[in-house]
């Protein structure tokens, strides 16, 4: 068995709870992963410019590249779907005159 590790960065607006629900409803609707050891979903740090969760399924070595690629996209697509946003680094720039 193989354990896949994504980091799924949240805006700091959203709801934790929320995504993390979302996220396990996704791990338990794919057949392929393990049920032992559990899948873990958890916040892993509060970075610059997101929250980050750290999702730990355990999947059949042979399973490891399909499920990895197919959580991704699953990912991405309910969490646009369901109002959960991925932030991404911005800079705002301030311009000033000077008086000169």
């Amino acid at each position: 068995t193989r354990r896949i590790e994504l980091i799924i960065g949240i805006g700091y607006d959203d709801d934790i709870r929320k995504a993390k629900e979302i996220l396990v409803e996704i791990l338990a609707a794919d057949s392929r992963i393990l049920p032992n050891p559990a899948p873990l979903v958890a916040v892993s740090a509060l970075a610059e410019s997101s929250v980050n969760l750290v999702v730990r399924p355990w999947v059949a070595t042979d399973d490891y590249w399909d499920v990895y690629f197919a959580l991704t996209e699953k990912i991405k697509i309910t969490f646009d779907e369901r109002g959960i946003s991925f932030p991404y680094p911005q800079r705002d720039v301030h311009l000033f005159q000077s008086a000169e």
